[in-house]
């Protein structure tokens, strides 16, 4: 049965690098949306990870047929936007105020053969032959073995992380599969908190996230949520802290974006906390964070 439009994507999971370094591709993660892309003759449909139709949010992609070879291809890969540094940067993605770049990694379909069933490092011969670059669209590279390599330069480069593939591992539709591995980069930073949420279901009677800040100068700049990073005892402990130190008046300067004030109570500035993240967006708040423990003194 050849593929066709939707098709519910292959998944990976987050791990670290393998030990048999020379049986795994490896690739720059990209920082973006994952993007299906089905042409057929002149025409394209891009499909987004929960398999909607997204082809007319990106008309930067509409002369993408002109860079195939091949009458009929299913693609997979990353829409991204670049910084001025040419970096990858998800906030950029979410606004799309410039065209995004189609970074294609993998082929699932070729004319009437469906490439799903061969192992990646065909696919990928296969793939190199089959797109040409673009104004926004490439094949990026990619290395067999050498991953502690890529993962210190995209770490020196400000990047995300990368990808491991296992060179044997077939493409599986809908799978979340430990042969593709992500790899991220992550950073501890303190930060104040400053109020919490409400928690839900086994979190009803502690909190839901903290809410943070980091100073500057005299002000407490908001830098987001936490909600990840903490086991019972530490949200029991910390709530009846928290609980505490309750006030009526919101110590952010400016004061939060109002999803992130439904549901919170504030509290005294007076503790701080180590977590880890990923980045700080170009808005100034944490990216995939969670809690490590609170700062000595707190």
């Amino acid at each position: 049965m050849p593929l066709t439009f939707p098709v519910a994507p292959m998944k990976a999971t987050l791990g670290s690098l393998p030990a048999d370094d020379d049986r795994w591709a490896f690739e720059v993660k990209f920082d973006g949306y994952r993007t299906l892309a089905f042409v057929d003759g002149e025409s394209v449909r891009l499909q987004s990870s929960n398999q909607h139709d997204v082809t007319a949010s990106y008309p930067e992609l509409t002369d993408l047929p002109q860079g195939v070879n091949a009458g009929i291809a299913v693609l997979d890969g990353e829409l991204v936007v670049l910084d001025d540094d040419g970096r990858p940067r998800f906030e950029l993605m979410q606004r799309h105020e410039r065209e995004a770049v189609y970074q294609v990694f993998d082929v699932l379909r070729i004319d009437d053969h469906d490439t799903i069933g061969l192992p990646y490092e065909d696919r990928r011969r296969l793939l190199e032959q089959l797109v040409e670059p673009g104004p926004n669209w490439l094949v990026p590279a990619h290395s067999v073995g050498g991953g502690a390599a890529l993962l210190a330069a995209t770490g020196a480069q400000g990047l995300e992380g990368i990808m491991a593939k296992r060179l044997a591992s077939t493409w599986v539709p809908g799978k979340r599969t430990p042969n593709w591995r992500k790899i991220k980069h992550r950073r501890r930073t303190e930060v104040v908190i400053g109020g919490f949420t409400a928690g839900e279901g086994n979190r009803a009677s502690t909190f839901g996230s903290l809410l943070v800040g980091r100073w500057d100068g005299p002000r407490l700049a908001f830098a987001g949520g936490v909600g990840t990073g903490f086991d019972q005892v530490t949200l029991d402990r910390l709530g009846n802290r928290l609980r505490d130190i309750r006030t009526g008046d919101c110590p952010f300067d400016p004061i939060p974006p109002a999803p992130y004030r439904r549901h919170a109570t504030w509290v005294e500035p007076t503790l701080s906390a180590l977590i880890e993240m990923t980045e700080f967006t170009n808005d100034g708040l944490v990216r995939h964070a969670s809690f490590i423990e609170l700062v000595d003194g707190s």
